[in-house]
């Protein structure tokens, strides 16, 4: 084939995403192969390229048509199902690849099984990035935010193609070389946990505002759209005033009071949880969102448990009445507004921080404020205090926390007493709020110079020998608690 002729970059998979990354890639000018295992998917990409205006998007039946179309040194993305679907596809385009060759993972997958392909692959000769890709199907059609880690090489190979691609913001586009071996797996995955702490932060602020404030979803609707003109500013809060404008073309009313309360999960919110627990971070709101979905899952239990404690008294429903005073709507309305920046400033900095810790584990030199800047455009946890985020790290390379930036650490203090007030309501309504809850009990806990945690110490060297440290000379110390107390409590029965 005349070499001319060939494509630029090949990208195999072709569900949603794959093919409009296809797409948008064609789109840029980059003549593009696409394969997948399914011929009708690829019949399917080729017509929507043509619908489109004929952009340069070639389609192939068989893997060796598929790789050998490719103008070397070959740079192929594959979106497939994480696992063991991955690794096929890998051994089906390998056998056609010559060194110097690149894979690129563009799906969720857990970091070290990128770890192992990319030994695998340098093996043979090849490189690989296992790339994160962040911002659904639309993000995929016209600019996704990307995560690629792997080898250097594999990304300077195709990195003019992916600065076109991503998103584009103020300072650049939202792609940039994460870091060695899982690195940018492993930043999405992060990047996901984030978003389940927001997406859960968002729905208690809904929920608080619905119940308590008796709001109706066209006033939402106008709250959060105009929450979206303010600090709040982000993808998830524009979509959500979306949502509550949607009827139902079924009945009455709005579609979104007709779904049911049970959240899905992709597995990547629960890596996150393990990672910080494996790693000595604290991250309780984006635990919290984990939990909350868990409890979802539980539909026909917590009816059953609702009946139960409704005959045992509680109460019922929950409602701004049930707390036995008019509610000032207006202010209640500022109020969530507040404990929601607030309490999402605290599900940031735990993701940093976990970034940050097994940055230091594995030595990838993960630099969070490029990082706060890639998410600025193109994925779900996009916002405009993203660029904030970056400043701060930009100020400080080695910053603890983002609570004590001086300027979120100002805003945080500014907010809390409105953030204390809606979690009081909620905690006084009967609304579980724990994504915010936890988010308090963060700050709280990392703001105190002095916690309770001498009493846990003294506790377990009580019963487990485990010692102390003492906050007024160094060295560890163990004491004799049962014996002392009971001869403490002896002399003092014979003072008495």
């Amino acid at each position: 084939m005349d070499a001319a002729a060939m494509s630029r970059i090949g990208l195999a998979g072709l569900a949603v995403m794959g093919q409009n990354l296809a797409l948008n890639i064609a789109e840029k000018g980059f003549p593009i192969s696409v394969y997948n295992r399914t011929a009708s998917k690829v019949d399917e990409t080729v017509g929507r390229a043509s619908a489109e205006g004929g952009l340069p998007l070639i389609g192939h039946h068989t893997p060796r048509d598929f790789v050998l179309s490719i103008a070397r040194p070959r740079s192929i993305i594959i979106l497939v199902k994480a696992g063991a679907p991955v690794d096929q596809t890998i051994a089906a385009l390998s056998q056609f690849m010559d060194p110097g060759d690149a894979i690129i993972d563009g799906g969720n997958e857990w970091y070290e099984n990128t770890e192992r392909r990319l030994r695998e692959a340098a093996a043979r000769g090849l490189l690989y990035l296992g790339m994160g890709v962040s911002g659904g199907e639309d993000g995929a059609r016209h600019g996704p935010s990307l995560m690629p880690g792997g080898h250097l090489q594999a990304y300077h190979n195709v990195q003019d193609v992916l600065a076109r691609v991503a998103a584009q913001v103020d300072d650049g586009p939202c792609v940039t070389f994460v870091g060695e071996g899982g690195a940018g797996n492993f930043v999405k995955m992060v990047h996901n946990g984030i978003e389940y702490g927001d997406m859960q932060l968002i729905s208690e602020a809904y929920d608080v505002l619905r119940t308590v404030g008796g709001l109706s979803n066209s006033e939402l609707a106008e709250i959060f759209a105009d929450w979206n003109s303010g600090e709040l500013e982000s993808f998830l809060i524009e979509i959500t005033a979306d949502i509550f404008r949607v009827p139902d073309e079924h009945g009455d009313g709005e579609l979104v009071d007709k779904i049911l309360d049970k959240t899905g999960m992709k597995g990547t919110g629960k890596w996150t949880v393990q990672q910080a627990a494996e790693l000595s971070v604290a991250a309780p709101t984006i635990a919290a969102s984990l939990d909350s979905r868990y409890l979802s899952g539980l539909k026909e239990e917590r009816e059953a448990a609702a009946r139960v404690l409704d005959q045992a008294g509680i109460g019922g429903e929950v409602s701004g009445a049930s707390l036995g005073r008019s509610i000032d709507k207006k202010r209640l309305i500022d109020d969530v507004r507040q404990a929601l920046y607030a309490s999402k400033i605290c599900s940031y900095a735990q993701g940093m921080n976990l970034l940050r810790a097994k940055s230091e584990e594995r030595g990838w030199n993960l630099n969070l404020g490029e990082l706060a800047r890639i998410w600025k455009g193109g994925c779900i946890i996009r916002a405009r205090f993203l660029d904030r985020i970056k400043k701060a790290y930009e100020r400080n390379r080695v910053l603890a926390n983002l609570i004590v930036d001086p300027e979120f650490a100002r805003e945080m203090v500014q907010r809390q007493g409105a953030w204390r007030r809606v979690v009081g309501m909620a905690i006084e309504a009967g609304i579980s709020t724990p994504g915010m809850c936890s988010s308090l009990a963060y700050f709280d806990t990392y703001r105190r110079a002095r916690l309770p945690a001498n009493l846990v110490q003294a506790q377990r060297d009580y019963f487990g020998a485990h010692t102390y440290e003492r906050v007024d000379r160094p060295g560890s110390f163990h004491t004799e608690w049962s014996k002392i107390a009971r001869q403490s409590k002896a002399g003092a029965g014979a003072f008495n």
